[in-house]
């Protein structure tokens, strides 16, 4: 089901949760940037993929894991922050 994953404290880096620093790019160059639709009440949320704490271990845990079962999703933005 969930791999176990090495993870603890860590700088942030700017990108998603448990990848390594996103190395910088050249200016002046093609970017192409994917734009998401806002994710609305009542909808089917987007499948992702995020660290988790379960059972004493850091393991990697998958939305589509849990499909047809009820999940409730938790978002902490963080310390001192203004959200």
């Amino acid at each position: 089901m969930a791999e176990e994953i090495n993870a603890g404290c860590a700088r942030p880096t700017g990108g998603p949760v448990g990848e390594p620093a996103p190395k910088p790019t050249p200016e002046k160059e093609n970017i192409i940037k994917e734009v998401m639709s806002m994710i609305k009440v009542g909808k089917k949320a987007p499948d992702f993929t995020a660290p988790a704490y379960h059972k004493g271990k850091f393991i990697n845990v998958k939305l589509s894991e849990y499909l047809g079962k009820w999940v409730v999703l938790c978002f902490y933005p963080g310390d001192f922050t203004f959200v």
